[in-house]
């Protein structure tokens, strides 16, 4: 895609610029870096994990599309990568068509940073099994879709990261409470929520879905548990049959190459009696996917950074099963430590990843876990005693 890549900080430079620069930008950036790319860290705060490590940071409110624009004129990247969702979408669609070139594409930005896009593309276009849905702007069109689903049902911002804002209505009497918790949870100031039927699944998982010149590739399926809508634990492989398997891949390819362009999709599925329903996609590196840091030959990282610059992805190896197990932060507090380090690295096969994060904030993720062993049960296991030694230290 490049005609060669010049020395970081040279005029034949490549440059990268990563919009979003939280735990996952942080690793994004470190694969760029290892391949000879110039690399730009943008957020809407400073000192963001990203920003530790890129060539560069700006702090710009990227819902601001002025401000977006300037920032991106002004270093000019070669390639620009959104790794939130809270983005001016029109402004990169509108930057791509002057000649930018936005991964996996400005569309897929735009289309997947709000629940109401993604899920009329895959219902209502492709055709893809979902579970039943409404949209509401207001409390009484939230109240009358509740009362169409039924309870429980789940009430979720239409734009919103890991899980904010999203609750389960149980009752006629906590529709108004979820209604308010999706507003303060929401980004983007849009006061618009999406209504899903309560689906009972037996599982739910990612399939980490790889566009690149090499075609269209699959990591080995992600299983993992949320708790507000923010998963907690995840571990790799989670067994499907072979009718699962087949299913998912199905859903994935289809809804990715609606999408098209190259780079890793996170694709989120429902394992349920009557088959796979699609739940989510996102157009970067997932959450959930960070277990690959110790599981694959390749991260989900190092295979987006990979398909962004349109090198060739090979066969994607599983090497072990392991798993990740997260630690939160209880509080908002601007000083803190994290202590235990030592005893969760004194557990055998087991890494951990300190996010760097300036602040702590209630629920926020701040570290990470990553076990292996010879199954996902023995790793969990591993991964989740590794986190729980781990703790926050408020001064």
């Amino acid at each position: 895609m490049f005609n060669g890549y010049g020395s970081p900080l040279t005029a034949k430079a490549r440059k990268m610029m990563l919009l979003g620069a939280g735990e996952l930008g942080k690793e994004a950036v470190i694969e760029a870096q290892r391949l000879g790319v110039e690399t730009i860290a943008v957020d809407r705060y400073a000192n963001a994990p990203a920003m530790q490590v890129a060539h560069r940071a700006y702090v710009v409110d990227m819902l601001d599309g002025e401000a977006l624009r300037r920032v991106i004129e002004e270093e000019r990247p070669d390639v620009i990568v959104p790794e939130i969702e809270a983005i001016a979408t029109d402004t990169l669609v509108e930057l791509e068509r002057e000649g930018y070139r936005v991964a996996p594409t400005a569309a897929a930005a735009r289309l997947t940073m709000d629940r109401e896009g993604i899920r009329r593309l895959a219902a209502e276009k492709l055709g893809l099994p979902t579970a039943p849905y409404r949209f509401a702007d207001t409390l009484d069109e939230l109240r009358a879709a509740v009362a169409e689903l039924g309870t429980p049902c789940v009430v979720k911002p239409i734009m919103s990261s890991s899980g904010k804002g999203q609750s389960i209505c149980r009752a006629e009497t906590e529709i108004e409470a979820c209604w308010n918790y999706a507003m303060e949870g929401g980004r983007a100031k849009k006061g618009r929520v999406i209504v899903e039927g309560f689906v009972t699944f037996e599982s739910e998982i990612t399939l980490l879905t790889v566009r690149s010149v090499s075609g269209t590739a699959f990591c080995a399926p992600i299983g993992h548990v949320q708790k507000d809508g923010d998963y907690i634990e995840s571990w790799q492989p989670h067994a499907l049959t072979d009718r699962e398997r087949e299913e998912a891949e199905a859903i994935a390819r289809a809804v990715t190459d609606a999408l098209g362009g190259y780079g890793i999709y996170g694709v989120e599925l429902f394992l349920t009696k009557a088959g796979v329903l699609f739940s989510e996609v996102s157009p970067r590196p997932h959450d959930t996917g960070m277990v690959t840091m110790a599981t694959q030959d390749l991260s989900e990282f190092a295979l987006h950074v990979r398909a962004v610059l349109g090198f060739p992805v090979p066969a994607i190896r599983l090497l072990t099963p392991g798993a990740s197990h997260t630690l939160k932060a209880d509080r908002d507090a601007e000083s803190f430590r994290i202590g235990g380090v030592e005893r969760a690295l004194a557990l055998p096969n087991t890494q951990v990843r300190l996010f760097g994060k300036p602040v702590t904030k209630t629920g926020r993720r701040m570290a990470v876990a990553l076990s292996t062993a010879g199954n996902t049960e023995e790793a969990r296991a591993l991964a989740r005693q590794a986190a729980e030694s781990l703790t926050l230290e408020y001064d």
